[in-house]
This record gives C-alpha cells, sequence and structure tokens, in this order.
C-alpha cells in the first residue's frame, strides 16, 4: 500500500487538491493528514468538506494545534497574525466542521506506523522537532517503526544510528529506503504553507510492501490562494508568505 502522508493544510484548498492529484498519479491508496487543516488559508469550509469526504472513505487524521485553536480559547500562545486567522476561522465553521475537527484524536496508528501532527512524546503540547534530541525523544515516545509528523513546515528525516538519532534532508522526487531495524521518524513538510523558500507544496508518499519513502513538492496555483486571502480580509502578510514560501 502506498500512504500519502500530508501536513499543515492551514485551509489552502489549492495547495490540497494539488497534492491530492499529485499523490493520485504515484499511485497511492490511502492518505493520512497530519493536523493543522485550517488557519491562516481562506478555504477552511472547502478544505474540511474535501477531508470529511477522504475520512468516509478510510484516510487517517489527526488534530493540530490551529484545528484545536479553531474550536475556541483566547489563542494568547499565538503571534498576532495566526491569532487574527484563527478568529475569522471560527467565523466561518460550521457547526458539522466544528464537531469534525473535535472528533480528530492527537495520535494516529496504521500497522507499524505512527500519525502526530506535532511530537508523540506529549502531543498535546504540540512540541516542533527541530533537533536530533527532540526527534530522539518523540521515537522513543512513539515507539513504532516509522513515524510521521508535521508542524514544522519543511521537510526533514530522521533515523536511528547506533546510540543516537540522526538526521537527513531529503531531496524532493528522491526515494529512501527505509531499510534495516533502524526507526524512523518523518517531518512530512507543509502542503498549505511552506516555510522553506519554496512555494511549492509539501508532502510525502510511503511504500509500506516496498518500504521506500519518498517526499515531494508540488507547484499549485499559490496565487489564486494568495488572492483569496486577501480579499478575504486576512492579514496580507499570509499572502505574500504563499508567494514566497516564506
Amino acid at each position: 500500500m502506498k500512504i500519502a502522508v500530508l501536513s499543515d493544510i492551514h485551509g489552502n484548498l489549492e495547495a490540497l487538491r494539488a497534492c491530492l492529484a499529485h499523490a493520485e498519479r504515484e499511485g497511492a491508496d490511502m492518505q493520512v493528514f497530519l493536523g493543522d487543516l485550517v488557519g491562516y488559508g481562506a478555504d477552511p469550509v472547502a478544505c474540511l468538506g474535501l477531508l470529511a469526504d477522504h475520512a468516509g472513505k478510510g484516510a487517517l487524521l489527526v488534530r493540530g494545534n490551529h484545528d484545536e485553536a479553531a474550536l475556541g480559547g483566547l489563542c494568547e500562545n499565538m503571534n498576532p497574525t495566526a491569532r487574527e486567522a484563527i478568529y475569522w476561522t471560527r467565523k466561518q465553521l460550521r457547526p458539522e466542521d466544528r464537531d469534525f475537527l473535535a472528533s480528530l484524536p492527537l495520535t494516529a496508528r496504521h500497522g507499524d506506523l505512527c500519525f502526530v501532527h506535532a511530537s508523540a512524546v506529549t502531543p498535546g503540547k504540540w512540541e516542533y522537532i527541530t533537533s536530533t534530541a527532540q526527534a530522539a525523544n518523540c521515537m522513543d515516545a512513539a515507539q513504532a517503526t516509522v513515524i510521521f509528523a508535521g508542524h514544522v513546515h519543511h521537510q526533514a528525516l530522521y533515523f536511528s544510528a547506533g546510540s543516537g538519532v540522526r538526521a537527513f534532508q531529503p531531496v524532493p522526487g528522491v526515494p529512501i529506503p527505509l531499510i534495516g531495524r533502524r526507526q524512523w521518524l518523518a517531518i512530512a513538510g507543509s502542503a498549505g504553507q511552506p516555510r522553506d523558500g519554496n512555494n511549492a507544496a509539501a508532502y510525502a508518499l510511503y511504500d509500506e510492501e516496498a518500504r521506500m519513502l519518498t517526499f515531494f513538492r508540488v507547484p499549485y496555483d499559490h496565487m489564486t490562494a494568495a488572492r483569496k486571502i486577501i480579499a478575504a480580509g486576512l492579514p496580507e502578510r499570509l499572502a505574500w508568505r504563499l508567494q514566497r514560501g516564506e
């Protein structure tokens, strides 16, 4: 089975559709969505409708910090731009959208795979994984052969090596064999708001049978997504972030 893993969609319908279409062309049999389905982007309701359809067909979804924030609270830990986008998003959500977000778990499993938005150590604290030490803690907590996470908005791969954990920077489109008895932690990147200087949407595809992992970048109509943000009255900074990938 080939599993497409998308994270941090952030209400970006154009990016979501582009990644799903690309994954379908690559032969994906299943989809997993690693949270932060809403926030920042101008199409939270449309994205949730599409994601709910996939959930009904067997896709796995977990909750992210922006999803949780969209359900309520003061969002005092968010920066002003993110907080403004969340308050706007709350006004758009229908009761069924809120129920869908509230139903999502913090982690999900499929065989020897673990899926989480942030770190598996304490998923609800939304810890970023940006170091080998944080990756090691996540891997120990997950107790799975391959862990998929998001939250960081750029792609990375960590693996166990001897007594420690090492980091590896994947090259988009180049398959990586997940060989041996190692443990692996893949950061899928952001489909809806990349922040590595590349405005192409990001996702990962895992071939269970071959144990091959491929990270992808998918160009999409980011200009339309940006124009929608401005038309909705959301902070303009969110629009130019999509254009610049920052």
